[in-house]
């Protein structure tokens, strides 16, 4: 009996995102029938590579979705709201990478490896998380599943990857700039971001959190099925490519020893454990740009409280933060 193959549209195919989607699928072998790339009216007639052939840029709109059973929508938030639900209405089901359905509660939310058993709940849409989240959540679910974490401290070190292609560039250019004693004149990003770091450059609100740290808070709680976890997160964009960066700490119901902790890492899908203390050895995002898997590392007791743990974690923003997940979520579909 032969697979059974699908019809795939990817919106935004032309993004950062969208393009290690269409690498995604080709290196995953998913059962691709056809594939419709999508994107505005600028990239139309633009050629991309899939299995070796040439498929050109369509312009994105209400009646692109005709005969697809999956679409993957990567082209933001705004795109998503205007056209996701005409996917829906021409049959397909959506995986949205934006955080346009995310807290909807019609919508789950989903990490495969965390909570696969919400794809059941769909009604033709399923929200891809924020990266951030994933990525630590991937590490911690196996920490919480010996025993429940209560509090969650975490501080995100963010590639310029999480900005777009555009940012990616900009922080080359930057770079240059500051190397050739050239002023420095930052475009797509608030502040100098080469040799900088600087606080996560979305909206504040009254509480003094920004929208990507609040997007850590709340998708965690739906994620995990847990309002209760208080998630206390300072978001940071730091001068590297891609692949983000958090050290978290956690306190949980009961003491979680190290070697606890570090055995039920070791056999969680999708974490790999790189934690040498002799070599001072510990999870690098230069070693996992391009990587499927999240890194953990730095495995040891949070000295300031009694049932804590401290790690960090590393994992390539553009895979398992956006484009590998959504592909990880249309393969249990």
């Amino acid at each position: 009996m032969s697979e059974k193959k699908y019809n795939v549209a990817i919106a935004g195919a032309t993004g950062a995102v969208g393009k290690e989607i269409i690498d995604t699928l080709e290196r995953r072998k998913f059962p691709v029938k056809s594939l419709r790339l999508l994107a505005s009216e600028r990239s139309v007639g633009l050629p991309l590579e899939y299995n070796g052939k040439e498929i050109l840029v369509e312009k994105l709109g209400h009646d692109s979705f005709k005969d697809i059973d999956i679409a993957l929508f990567s082209a933001g938030g705004g795109r998503s709201k205007e056209f996701a639900q005409s996917a829906v209405d021409a049959g397909a089901v959506v995986i949205d990478n934006s955080s346009a359905f995310r807290m909807d509660d019609d919508v789950p939310l989903v990490v495969p490896e965390v909570n696969p058993e919400d794809i059941k709940k769909h009604k033709g849409i399923i929200a891809n998380p924020n990266c951030t989240t994933i990525i630590m959540l991937v590490v911690l679910k196996p920490l919480y599943d010996i025993s429940p974490i209560t509090r969650i401290v975490v501080s995100t070190y963010q590639s310029a990857s999480g900005a777009g292609a555009k940012a990616m560039e900009e922080l080359c250019l930057q770079t240059a700039d500051v190397l050739n004693g050239r002023v420095v004149k930052p475009k797509l990003f608030p502040h100098q971001i080469a040799f900088n770091l600087f606080s996560h450059n979305s909206d504040i609100d009254k509480s003094g959190y920004c929208e990507e740290e609040r997007k850590m808070i709340n998708e965690t709680r739906k994620i995990m099925h847990d309002d209760n976890i208080r998630v206390c997160p300072t978001t940071v964009r730091v001068p590297v490519f891609r692949a983000h960066s958090e050290a978290i700490s956690i306190e949980q119901e009961r003491k979680v020893s190290v070697k606890e902790a570090k055995l039920a890492l070791s056999k969680a899908p999708g974490v790999i454990v790189l934690d040498n203390r002799k070599k001072n050895q510990f999870p690098m995002p230069v070693d996992f740009t391009g990587a499927d898997d999240v890194a953990v590392g730095r495995i040891r007791d949070d000295l300031s409280c009694d049932n804590g743990l401290a790690l960090f974690v590393c994992g390539d923003q553009l895979l398992k933060g956006a484009a590998l997940n959504a592909v990880q979520i249309a393969e249990l579909l």
